[in-house]
């Protein structure tokens, strides 16, 4: 199921196998702490995606790191593209999938600082003729039953974070080190409710940490892990029966190209 371990003769296999669904892992390179990999992001969003496409067939992408992490330039190992680049390289990358026969693509996010950025290039399908349709996806909701946490407060490379990668990558997770600095909040701004500033991530965590990475949590991580994977494929489930978005997408792009005609 990973795109690049396929060879020509069997990726054409897997295309119809996928019924034309693929899996876009959408993570970053940024710090995680003092204790856990830059491409955290990037390696958990894509073990959930190939455990989720081991239930429900799917064509899995390499891992993809080209996303927004502005805030997290003062720390090193960050990779921060500029935003003209992030949604050109993200477009170049669909159009490019759904000319090899992806026409159903799940972007499944494993980046917070991604949570603005992928619902606009969501819509922003919608600006010219597409023949595929792009399907964004979250972390799920956890169902009931889920571990507790230890820590007080659980955030960027905190208990859950440092638990998913204790079971996506074991080996790189140095949880000795957490310790070693501050994850807590230091809330330097003093603005009204509703009021947003870009810095207010830094303000609040500058060592690009939040919570505690020193609490070992084996059984959340597994708990988690395994939803999250049971929630990619029930995603894939879901747009492979979907027969409406692409219909919808396709009466949208006809009536876009005449608005005049459209019935009022």
């Amino acid at each position: 199921m990973k795109w690049e371990e396929l060879t020509s003769p069997d990726f054409l296999k897997a295309i119809e196998k996928s019924q034309g669904a693929c899996v876009l892992p959408f993570g970053i390179l940024e710090k995680h702490g003092p204790h856990l990999p830059l491409g955290t992001d990037m390696i958990n969003a894509r073990y959930a995606s190939l455990q989720g496409a081991a239930q429900e067939y799917a064509i899995v992408f390499p891992e993809y790191y080209f996303g927004q992490i502005f805030e997290a330039r003062h720390q090193p190992g960050t990779i921060a593209y500029s935003p003209r680049l992030q949604l050109e390289l993200l477009q170049e990358t669909t159009d490019e999938m759904a000319r090899n026969g992806c026409k159903k693509i799940l972007i499944v996010n494993g980046h917070g600082g991604n949570t603005s950025l992928l619902p606009f290039f969501a819509q922003s399908q919608l600006a010219a003729k597409k023949d595929y349709v792009v399907y964004v996806y979250a972390r799920p909701q956890y169902p009931p039953g889920r571990p507790s946490l230890k820590s007080k407060t659980d955030g960027h490379a905190g208990e859950s974070e440092t638990a998913h990668t204790a079971i996506s990558r074991p080996d790189l997770v140095r949880q000795d080190r957490a310790a070693t600095q501050s994850g807590a909040d230091q809330n330097r701004l003093d603005l009204p409710q509703g009021v947003y500033t870009g810095i207010w991530w830094y303000a609040k965590y500058p060592n690009h940490y939040a919570g505690d990475g020193s609490v070992e949590n084996r059984e959340l991580g597994e708990w988690d892990m395994k939803a999250w994977a049971a929630a990619v494929a029930g995603a894939l489930r879901a747009i492979k029966a979907d027969r409406i978005a692409p219909r919808l997408q396709e009466e949208f792009f006809r009536g876009a190209e005449r608005p005049a005609g459209t019935r009022q």
